[in-house]
């Protein structure tokens, strides 16, 4: 998975945020895993494996995640059945853009 570039407007809850979840160009089997999403100092929440076997992970946001406007780091960390951990992206991190309202 390569780095990622999200936008969403502050106080939104849609769209949700989708992933595919890659290792050396290989989808990551995520069949019993669980997901969880970080992002900066405000969200470590579960996340949803939206397709086990095609490596496609979805975080659906919730009210207070979207208050505070600015770009944040942000990451999905896996934890597979046998209780190995990896994170994603595995360099570097994606980011997450709450833009400004307007009203």
């Amino acid at each position: 998975m390569s780095n990622f570039k999200f936008y969403i407007k502050q106080n939104d809850t849609t769209p949700s945020l989708t992933a595919s979840l890659t290792q050396d160009g290989s989808i990551v089997d995520l069949t019993d895993a669980t997901v969880k999403f970080h992002m900066s100092d405000t969200v470590n929440a579960a996340a949803v494996v939206a397709g086990a076997l095609t490596g496609v992970v979805r975080y659906d946001w919730v009210a207070a995640d979207t208050v505070t406007k600015g770009s944040f780091p942000a990451e999905f960390e896996v934890t597979f059945p046998d209780g190995r951990i990896e994170t994603f992206p595995n360099s570097g991190y994606g980011t997450v853009d709450i833009q400004a309202e307007l009203a």
